[in-house]
């Protein structure tokens, strides 16, 4: 049996209809609200629902074979497995942002506010800027707004939340999406079934992609 992590809310509808597409017998995960195993009614597969930031923990650990998670999450717990398949669901992208008219004082750190300090630490080690990281979980738009800090560093889908709060990109870090990863024990007893899955995946990605 191959057991897989996948993530609760809106991410995980979209990989519930990529896995319907592609023939997996997984049609309790978007009528059962409150099970948090489910098994496929051939037994070949069951579904693990976990929280998005808890997806790679349980890969990384073995509670899961395999698992979809976001780059983002995936970067920042530099977590110990195998990154297979960009899914091409769930796209964003990591940013920084400022008070509209900000400019920056180059003779100080930088002051960064965000809810990934390990991925903001990385990109400005890269541009050779000094920073000091404010770690927050959440209303990180509110930072430079009371002067907590000079930008943030967050997901940016739309931008809306960004312009309603007077604040605009200035940088572009990453893109991102989601992705399939794997349990390095797993790809070594378990590879024809993961294989399997991942390669049906690709196509029907690729399917979609010529469609669109």
């Amino acid at each position: 049996m191959l057991t897989i992590a996948l993530p609760k809310g809106r991410l995980g509808d979209k990989v519930f209809s990529l896995l319907r597409d592609i023939g997996c017998e997984c049609e309790a995960l978007g009528r059962d609200e409150r099970s948090l195993v489910i098994t496929e009614p051939g037994g070949q597969r069951r579904y693990l629902l976990v929280k998005p930031s808890d997806v790679a923990i349980y890969v990384e650990h073995g509670a899961a074979d395999i698992g979809v998670v976001g780059k983002d999450v995936l970067l920042e717990g530099d977590n110990d497995v195998y990154e297979l398949l960009d899914l091409k669901l769930g796209k964003c992208r990591m940013a920084e942002a400022a008070p509209v008219g900000f400019r920056e004082d180059r003779q100080r750190p930088l002051r960064v506010a965000t809810k990934y300090p390990r991925i903001a630490s990385r990109f400005y080690a890269s541009q050779s800027r000094p920073i000091e990281v404010i770690k927050l979980n959440g209303s990180i738009e509110l930072a430079p707004l009371m002067r907590l800090s000079d930008v943030i560093v967050d997901i940016v889908e739309t931008g809306t939340t960004l312009r309603h709060n007077g604040l605009e990109v200035t940088r572009d870090i990453l893109p991102v999406s989601a992705r399939l990863i794997a349990n390095k024990a797993s790809m070594k007893f378990k590879e024809p079934a993961i294989g399997d899955l991942s390669g049906r995946l690709a196509r029907e990605i690729a399917r979609r992609e010529e469609q669109a």
